[in-house]
């Protein structure tokens, strides 16, 4: 079985990630809070859409980082 095609583009943030990541999400209009090393990268769904590669994705700005408790 083959991954999800991408549904959104990551724009923004200290991450040790590209400028623009793009990625499958099965919420499109709730924050994201993915996992990086020991923190959370926080990114909010923003109006915008974008072609990448031949597909319509959804914009998410990084917005915050907050660290996993001990």
């Amino acid at each position: 079985m083959s991954a999800p095609a991408p549904n959104v583009v990551l724009l923004g943030g200290p991450m040790p990630l590209a400028d623009q990541c793009t990625r499958y999400v099965d919420d499109t209009e709730s924050t994201l809070k993915l996992l990086v090393g020991n923190a959370y990268e926080h990114f909010q769904p923003t109006g915008e859409f974008t072609e990448h590669q031949g597909q319509h994705l959804r914009v998410f700005q990084w917005i915050r980082r907050t660290y996993v408790a001990e």
